[in-house]
């Protein structure tokens, strides 16, 4: 259990990603409008760690970009029914706004009425997938209200990326993400919903091994490396990632909720000199092949 308040860490950041990388998506990148961030900093600050990048939108969007990430993938979150239409909006016009170079995402408070048309009207405004935080949303991914959702990602061919990992548990959430998150509960959707893509971020965690064994073992599940290679998090399980299955891990960030230089994680992976291929795949191939990303 996260402890609050985590440290900020006053590391150096660079002016570019490392010279030597291929195409860099970032898969987890945060926006909302600037209500909401300013409420989500004021959360982190009292139950989490200090945020170093208070930025807008734009500047999210705008400071990525300049630093040489070919493409982000930028998620919002509803945290209570009746809003998701609005940030599902926000999302589609900010996208509109950086053509080709940002794929935004829809959300839904699962359970709400009209969930359904909620996404459907989402997704003809041009958004690519689903995000879902369960410790924000407190749902049971086995509840029949999730399978709403579900159903309607597997038609539309729309994949989901949902905190269900149970960590960071952290005071300030009004559920106790152990008792409604875990590796069997996963499981169980995956297992309903083979043809459903479903990323988990953070690698699961700190159940990273026995998330470890769950992307070996079904073609549907990746899982992204948000603010996990940067030794931030305490009593965290150890891994090696070129020992993860290399097609169904993916990079992120987490931008621009970080207590630590934005570039963090991916000093650390041009530090550990992984293969090219590895590489490639890790940085940008498989999360154009989760979200159906240009290839250009």
């Amino acid at each position: 259990m996260v402890k609050p308040p985590l440290p900020a860490l006053n590391d150096i950041e660079g002016s570019k990603v490392p010279g030597s990388f291929p195409l860099i998506v970032d898969a987890h990148v945060h926006v909302f409008p600037e209500p909401i961030f300013k409420s989500i900093w004021k959360w982190f600050d009292k139950y989490g760690w200090p945020i170093r990048y208070k930025f807008r939108t734009a500047t999210v969007l705008d400071f990525l970009l300049s630093r040489g990430v070919g493409h982000i993938v930028a998620l919002a979150y509803a945290h209570k029914p009746g809003i998701a239409s609005e940030l599902n909006r926000y999302m589609a016009n900010k996208c509109e706004q950086f053509p080709q170079k940002v794929t935004g995402l829809a959300t839904v408070f699962p359970g709400e009425e009209k969930s359904e048309q909620i996404l459907r009207a989402a997704f003809d405004a041009g958004l690519g997938g689903v995000k879902l935080h369960a410790h924000v949303q407190c749902f049971d991914m086995n509840s029949e209200e999730m399978d709403i959702i579900y159903d309607l990602c597997s038609s539309q061919q729309k994949p989901i990326v949902m905190h269900v990992g149970r960590e960071p548990k952290i005071d300030g959430y009004s559920c106790d993400p152990y008792l409604i998150c875990g590796v069997k509960k996963l499981e169980t959707v995956i297992k309903n919903y083979p043809g459903l893509k479903i990323c988990v971020p953070h690698f699961g965690m700190n159940e990273y091994l026995s998330y470890k064994r769950l992307i070996e073992k079904y073609d549907n599940l990746w899982l992204d490396s948000a603010m996990v290679l940067t030794d931030y998090f305490p009593n965290n399980e150890s891994f090696q990632l070129n020992e993860m299955r290399m097609d169904r891990i993916m990079y992120g960030s987490d931008f621009p909720n970080l207590p630590f230089a934005w570039d963090r994680e991916l000093k650390w992976i041009h530090k550990t000199r992984l293969p090219d291929k590895f590489l490639e795949r890790f940085l940008g191939k498989n999360a154009i092949d989760f979200f159906s990303l240009p290839k250009s």
